[in-house]
């Protein structure tokens, strides 16, 4: 997920989404559909992103998402905008709160999440995205409020780069994407996000010059 240049900021009301996320609380700790939440492994030891660890909290936190329509075949649409890199060239970005855990003898924690549909594709506009958002999604790209002490030097936050499919995506090296990625590396998520700092590591969208 390498980061050059502002992540904007822009997203539903959030009147809307907060009912979507309490109903994504209340289904994230139980089987939904059949199907239980993959297990959250310790990242007490590790690398700082790609290792399992982060793998299995992607997935989960993916499953989450998808509860609350974040992600997925059913989720919340809303305006589409024009993107610049390392993000799509028409975006779409979702707020909310979800419970990642609290399965299998792992602590569940409520926090906030960032969802950025990024769109790619030949002479693609706002206008086609809005009718075949199918046809253009190119990855998901989440910022998630983990627990105190995660990685408290960059406000704890949890990134990472989603197929379309909800896969996580990997790097040109093979490393998947999910975790505190890039870590005290010249590029990459957080070292773009740092500009943000002082606003909880988060672009505005009066950031971002091409709307």
């Amino acid at each position: 997920m390498k980061e050059r240049r502002p992540y904007p900021s822009y997203g539903l009301a959030m009147s809307s989404l907060c009912a979507i996320a309490g109903l994504a609380f209340a289904l994230s700790g139980c089987e939904t559909g059949g199907t239980t939440m993959p297990e959250v492994a310790s990242e007490e030891e590790g690398p700082p992103f790609g290792g399992q660890a982060s793998v299995n909290y992607a997935d989960s936190l993916w499953q989450a998402m998808n509860n609350a329509r974040l992600v997925g075949p059913d989720a919340v649409q809303t305006v589409p905008y024009q993107g610049q890199e390392p993000h799509g060239a028409v975006l779409e970005t979702l707020y909310g709160e979800v419970s990642v855990g609290g399965i299998a003898g792992v602590a569940g924690h409520e926090g906030q999440v960032i969802v950025k549909r990024n769109y790619m594709g030949e002479d693609i506009t706002n206008a086609k995205v809005a009718k075949d958002r199918d046809r253009y999604l190119a990855s998901v790209t989440v910022m998630f409020k983990r627990e105190p002490g995660y990685d408290p030097e960059h406000n704890d936050w949890f990134w990472v780069k989603y197929e379309p499919d909800g896969s996580v995506a990997s790097d040109e090296q093979g490393m998947k994407l999910a975790g505190r990625v890039a870590k005290g590396q010249d590029e990459g998520c957080i070292a773009c996000h740092s500009e943000q700092k002082d606003n909880d590591y988060q672009y505005n969208k009066s950031d971002f010059i091409n709307e």
